[in-house]
């Protein structure tokens, strides 16, 4: 199929791109929405201006639009973007894994343009999911943290095979999600197989608030 991902820049948004390039389909764009509040339902929140050379890098066309992130309102700011592709492409591409509350409000939507979802990542084992980024040559770090048991340790952090090893104990204590897909946790792609020039960091900030906070990116670069 012709394919318009939903991307965020994280690991799961990316994965799933790798995943349906990987079983044939052409990704044809990108799509991203940007929250102006971290209370967003829906959509990814930290650092979203640095989808741009994520795009660039991968060479897909990207459409971007706003949305205040209030819940089912935000919905209609979605729908509005899918309309710009609904004849371009077959279907709408995603990166659940467990969250049936994005998962069914995207297929409506795409339902109503007569557009097919692809969910490759959906249902996965979680941790099985983390071992596959890793070893399909991923490089992510993590890029904001809300949930008992993460500290501002964890900003910045790479996403590597000690990294998951203490989000197990994490999950074990305070019942974390493996991938945070509850907004336990988000992350970014700095390289990756789909990527021809890899993203640098080249100055960011740490902002906590006592048991939560995220990385202000303020300048980054394709290498």
């Amino acid at each position: 199929m012709r394919l318009a991902a939903l991307f965020t820049g994280g690991k799961d948004s990316t994965y799933a791109i790798y995943r349906a390039v990987r079983m044939g389909h052409r990704v044809e764009a990108l799509l991203t929405v940007f929250p102006t509040s971290a209370e967003s339902y829906m959509f990814h929140y930290p650092n979203l201006h640095v989808t741009k050379l994520q795009a660039e890098s991968m060479g897909i066309p990207q459409l971007t639009i706003s949305t205040k992130g209030v819940r089912e309102e935000e919905l209609k700011e979605l729908k509005s973007l899918i309309s710009q592709v609904a004849d371009k492409v077959d279907g709408i591409l995603t990166g659940a894994i467990a969250s049936t509350y994005q998962k069914t409000r995207i297929e409506e939507i795409a339902g109503e343009f007569g557009l097919a979802t692809l969910s490759p990542l959906w249902g996965l084992d979680q941790w099985f999911l983390l071992d596959d980024i890793l070893r399909d040559g991923f490089e992510v770090v993590i890029t904001a943290v809300s949930a008992l048991g993460f500290d501002e340790g964890w900003l910045g952090r790479r996403l590597d095979e000690e990294a998951i090893a203490m989000l197990r104990l994490l999950s074990e204590k305070y019942g974390v999600s493996a991938v945070g897909e509850g907004g336990e946790m988000e992350t970014l792609v700095l390289n990756c197989p789909l990527f021809r020039k890899r993203l640098e960091i080249v100055r960011a900030r740490k902002i906590w608030h006592g048991d939560s906070g995220y990385i202000l990116i303020e300048d980054a670069r394709l290498l």
